[in-house]
């Protein structure tokens, strides 16, 4: 079973989970606009939240708008903190090079992942614990390589 969450919102659409055991609640356009090819433009939603705190929303694209048309979520996830009562707004971007995508009032635009968050206590040290993968990153672990072993 799934654990939930009580959120107070203000929303003229609250969002809403497309299918049962979805991750990411559908959040919706509260504006109409042409996203232009490469533009990207901050899209009001109409929802506030209070989130309990211990939890915070993410925002993350929509795949089939990704897929379909390019649009995407630029600072993918978008992060509503506990404490933030606002208006969430979605940061959107036309990756097209050629064709303007309009969107509607009430069209799907994102979806928000609800998630309990840990607190970290950040401990100065003068050095860390050993691993095999050590310092090694951007691309160790095979970028460039296909699973043949043959360069790319």
């Amino acid at each position: 079973m799934t654990e939930s969450v009580d959120i107070p919102i203000i929303a003229p659409v609250p969002p809403q989970y497309a299918q049962a055991g979805d991750a990411g609640a559908d959040l919706v356009s509260s504006e109409a606009l042409i996203l232009q090819p490469g533009a990207r433009a901050l899209v009001g939603t109409g929802v506030s939240i209070a989130l309990p705190e211990g939890y915070a929303a993410f925002v993350v694209p929509r795949s089939g708008l990704a897929a379909k048309h390019g649009i995407t979520v630029v600072n993918s996830p978008g992060t509503v903190d506990s404490g933030y009562r606002g208006e969430i707004k979605v940061i959107l971007l036309n990756t097209d090079p050629e064709t303007p995508y309009s969107i509607a009032v009430g069209d799907r635009i994102a979806q928000m992942v609800i998630m309990p968050v840990t607190r970290a206590r950040f401990i100065p040290v003068d050095t860390l614990p050993e691993t095999a993968r050590g310092a090694t990153g951007f691309g160790s672990t095979g970028y460039g390589q296909n699973q043949t072993g043959v360069q790319r």
